[in-house]
């Protein structure tokens, strides 16, 4: 994608113990592991003889839970903690307070008489207090186990920083292994890939909403581009939008009652907004050029957009009671702007000048401060903030096909999610 028009127009063919209420960690913008509350995780069950099959499954609990608390960058995790002695867990406890490990988590897992049916029990101790913080019983298959390690490390994030976790949350987008663009979920650390279409034709732009249980979308499974609805939990495809022309989802407002969108109803493709309880769509743009790229702000207040109205490409906010608009960048090429969860920023992707490459960038609501996040890397486009505003997922073509990495929201690591096959396109991490 070198250019907006033709990006635009190639779219067409639980039980919590806690001792005090304010169990929070104070955290630096700077992630240094040395720097952060150390957490000690006892990888293995209670001391005792266990079966093979109980060993897999509790090895995976195990794993997957450290590596959500160790994704969720706010931990320094110790693995070589023994298995907690529950007929001495107070001197133990003490013991590792001495290495200066503040809480220390652990888990029991066991068969129960009915088969591939397993038993967690899992615990979270402070050191200081010698008292259980958290503690939480899973009943579930085989199949549940890496689910329940991320509900578990989910209530250790937010008992302990008072923030929500991430372990729970997919990451939905467009792949073409099938031979045709579809939609695709996976869980954030990139497993449990799971194909939601089959269209067979281009489906692309997935939007959640509705706290992750429906996800909007663009497809041209009837020729040209229209907005279709995936009902999570029923299993229900619905069409929203489905006039002729352009139909391109843009953006759902934070209390998935709104959505805006790039419509061609006129001379040029504009910005429209739709209320979904009521069914009315209104006009936001009506100016020469194209708009398009169209997100909401998190208060649902503004929304930015990408017009060519200036010349090139370049990212507008709009106050949607006045219908001001405003200018905040000055690039040769800009596309895909997505508010932070905070407000403060918008992450886009762009180049600077024509022999550029495309790279992701933020740039302030005031349009004063510009931070380049990627460089020297191949093609970088599709940015997409996580719920917490804490990371940014994206795609890039820097080991020779299009797929999905995740890094910090300061630029800083830089990783692939998962070798998924094809080429993926336009991620969206769920709320």
């Amino acid at each position: 994608m070198k250019k907006f028009l033709p990006l635009l127009f190639l779219l067409l063919p639980i039980c919590l113990f806690a001792r005090e209420s304010d169990v929070y960690i104070g955290l630096s913008s700077k992630y240094d592991p040395n720097s952060l509350p150390k957490i000690g995780l006892a990888t293995k069950t209670y001391t005792k003889d266990i079966t093979n099959e109980e060993k897999k499954y509790s090895d995976l609990f195990a794993e997957v839970l450290r590596s959500d608390l160790y994704r969720s960058r706010y931990f320094n995790i110790e693995e070589t903690v023994p298995a907690a002695q529950i007929t001495a867990l107070s001197p133990q406890l003490s013991l590792l307070e001495k290495d200066g490990i503040l809480y220390f988590v652990f888990f029991d897992f066991s068969g129960t008489d009915t088969q591939d049916l397993w038993e967690i029990k899992a615990f979270m101790y402070s050191t200081d207090s010698k008292k259980a913080l958290l503690a939480k019983k899973f009943t579930i298959p085989s199949k549940s186990v890496r689910k329940s390690a991320h509900i578990f490390a989910d209530q250790i994030v937010q008992l302990l920083t008072g923030k929500r976790g991430l372990a729970s949350t997919k990451i939905a987008f467009s792949n073409d292994n099938s031979g045709r663009k579809e939609i695709y979920i996976v869980d954030y650390d990139g497993y449990n890939l799971m194909k939601l279409t089959s269209d067979k034709s281009i489906t692309l732009l997935p939007r959640w909403a509705d706290k992750g249980t429906k996800l909007y979308y663009t497809t041209y499974r009837n020729g040209n581009p229209q907005i279709y609805m995936v009902d999570l939990r029923e299993g229900e495809i619905s069409p929203i939008v489905k006039g002729k022309g352009l139909n391109l989802i843009g953006g759902v407002s934070a209390d998935s009652k709104k959505l805006v969108m790039t419509l061609s109803r006129g001379e040029n493709p504009s910005i429209y907004l739709k209320e979904l309880t009521s069914g009315k769509t209104f006009q936001l743009t009506d100016k020469y050029g194209v708009d398009g790229s169209p997100s909401f702000s998190p208060d649902g207040k503004f929304v930015t957009f990408v017009s060519n109205r200036s010349g090139n490409p370049q990212i507008y906010i709009m106050n949607l009671e006045t219908k001001s608009t405003r200018r905040l960048t000055k690039f040769n090429w800009t596309d895909t702007p997505q508010w932070s969860p905070n407000g403060d920023w918008i992450v886009f992707a762009g180049r600077q000048a024509p022999e550029h490459p495309i790279d992701i960038f933020l740039v302030d609501i005031t349009g004063g401060q510009l931070r380049q996040l990627t460089a020297d890397s191949g093609s970088n486009e599709d940015p997409w903030w996580s719920p917490d505003g804490r990371f940014i997922t994206f795609t890039t073509n820097r080991a020779g096909k299009r797929q999905i990495y995740v890094m910090d929201a300061d630029g800083s690591a830089q990783h692939l999610i998962a070798n998924i096959k094809g080429n993926s396109f336009t991620p969206s991490w769920s709320d």
